[in-house]
């Protein structure tokens, strides 16, 4: 077969391990789940009762336009309908932003330490790859501006950051923004947007109005807890998603999904109460940390990414025996941390003693 010679190498991703793979293992009843940052809470009421009564025909084709969808949100964000693209989750969208812009001879910018599927896809497009280091588990913006030259294509931005949690501030992306060049596309994940609670955050649909080569990605697989049903939107000018769209497979968003995420949009108040329970649950890691003098990245995400200063596998192991699973830092980026996300306060609690236990074996054994 004649592959295209950047795959032979390239792994594919690799999830976190399931809950039933792990129960079966090691012969446990319970466990619960905290390495794919989703909502330990489910989704919203409204959004269930909308899974529950779907009725549609399943041999019939979904809105490949998302129009109801594509509505709800249009009034919820206060954006025009043609401003929006739809995914088979944000990931799809990465892929087909990648596959319109990228290919051999040009170049792409982006952290290193943050989401792997920016550098997967530029991979697999044979576009050169300019990595920046974070700073502190933040994007190096000043560094990101100078690795920009006439062959730059694309800029990825992740805010907050995965796996670190930390944000990029209103005053930093302003800046970043009125210097990067017009024909090059930023893009900027906000897959936690709605957790976030810092202060100093930015209106990242103010900025799209200011900047037609801004593209906002979103989804509704994190707080809204609809990542089985795959549903991703991005906001951007009008003049960027007609250029893309013909990138998108047809039909690309289920049926269900799309019912779903309508009836997630009209329920804020399901999101406030997860944004504000998520708040008490990194409170609750990061008194932990201090008390055990264990370095962390302050979050804005609903994950925590903490340092237990030896191999971050070994952390993974042995809570996974427990009957907790996290992420490794490892493939990560992050060797000597867990990634941990937030559950409820007493999955919090739960993982926290085990965590505590992991850290009394190893001290007894120094």
């Amino acid at each position: 077969m004649k592959w295209k010679k950047q795959l032979l190498s390239l792994k594919a991703y690799q999830p976190g391990r399931t809950i039933n793979e792990v129960k079966k293992q090691y012969g446990l009843e319970e466990i619960v789940k905290l390495a794919s940052n989703e909502n330990p809470f489910g989704c919203s009421p409204k959004a269930a009762e909308v899974i529950r009564n779907f009725s549609n025909s399943y041999a019939l084709y979904p809105d490949g336009y998302a129009a109801e969808l594509r509505e709800a949100l249009s009034v919820s964000l206060q954006v025009r309908q043609e401003q929006l693209i739809f995914g088979d989750g944000s990931d799809e969208l990465i892929q087909i932003i990648s596959r319109a812009l990228l290919h051999p001879g040009n170049n792409t910018v982006m952290a290193t330490g943050t989401f792997s599927q920016y550098k997967h896809n530029a991979i697999i497009e044979g576009s050169e790859i300019r990595e920046v280091p974070l700073i502190d588990g933040a994007h190096d913006l000043n560094s990101m501006l100078d690795a920009i030259d006439d062959n730059t294509v694309i800029v990825w931005l992740c805010s907050p950051n995965n796996p670190t949690g930390v944000y990029i501030n209103n005053q930093a992306i302003t800046d970043f923004l009125s210097k990067v060049p017009k024909d090059v596309l930023v893009v900027l994940d906000e897959a936690y947007k709605e957790y976030v609670h810092a202060e100093d955050y930015y209106d990242a649909l103010a900025l799209v109005k200011e900047h037609k080569n801004l593209i906002v990605l979103r989804t509704f697989s994190k707080i809204y807890g609809l990542a089985s049903l795959r549903v991703g939107y991005g906001i951007a000018d009008e003049t960027i998603v007609k250029v893309l769209d013909p990138a998108r497979p047809p039909f690309n968003v289920n049926a269900l999904g799309q019912a779903a995420a309508i009836a997630a949009v009209h329920d804020q108040e399901f999101v406030k109460h997860c944004r504000e329970a998520n708040i008490n649950g990194l409170q609750q890691f990061y008194r932990f940390c201090e008390e055990q003098n264990l370095s962390y990245f302050p979050s804005q995400g609903n994950f925590i990414l903490i340092d237990f200063n030896c191999d971050g596998n070994e952390v993974f192991q042995f809570l996974m025996e427990k009957g907790y699973i996290v992420r490794s830092g490892v493939p990560l980026g992050f060797p000597t941390y867990i990634r941990v996300t937030v559950g409820s306060k007493e999955q919090n609690a739960g993982v926290i003693s085990k965590m505590e236990e992991f850290l009394a074996a190893k001290a007894a054994l120094s």
